[in-house]
């Protein structure tokens, strides 16, 4: 039995805005995956802490702060710490073009600005984690 691809999707920092990260993980969920959202206001470290507890294959972070390098940064080192550096990292939110670069280089391997057509992010992640969402 093959098993549903499983998204953790949070919201690090201070902003206080998940509209679209819920959003996302509802259409995520209407794939056919399976979303865990932990809610607003998570530090990095809780963020980690919940995908390897969930053994999530993707962690999604919807960042619109302006924090994603040092969110990205800070999240992509912890993983490596937990053993768990194989997980997907995906950001979405205010991300500016010029640091798509930059995230890429911290092994952010998926980066969806505000306007990205939810489409384009199922598909993103059917086709790097390499299962069905169903």
């Amino acid at each position: 039995m093959i098993r549903r691809i499983k998204v953790l999707v949070a919201k690090p920092g201070l902003d206080g805005h998940d509209r679209g990260a819920k959003v996302v993980a509802h259409a995520l969920k209407e794939a056919g995956m399976e979303v865990v959202y932990t809610g607003l206001h998570q530090s990095v470290e809780a963020v980690v802490q919940a995908a390897v507890q969930e053994d999530a294959d993707v962690i999604g972070l919807s960042i619109l702060t302006g924090g994603h390098l040092a969110i990205c940064r800070k999240l992509r080192k912890l993983l490596a710490e937990k053993g768990a550096a194989d997980k997907l990292v995906c950001v979405g939110g205010v991300i500016p073009s010029r640091d798509f670069e930059a995230l890429r280089a911290l092994g952010v391997k998926g980066i969806f600005p505000g306007g990205t057509p939810l489409r384009e992010t199922i598909e993103f992640i059917r086709e790097n984690v390499g299962r069905t969402g169903a």
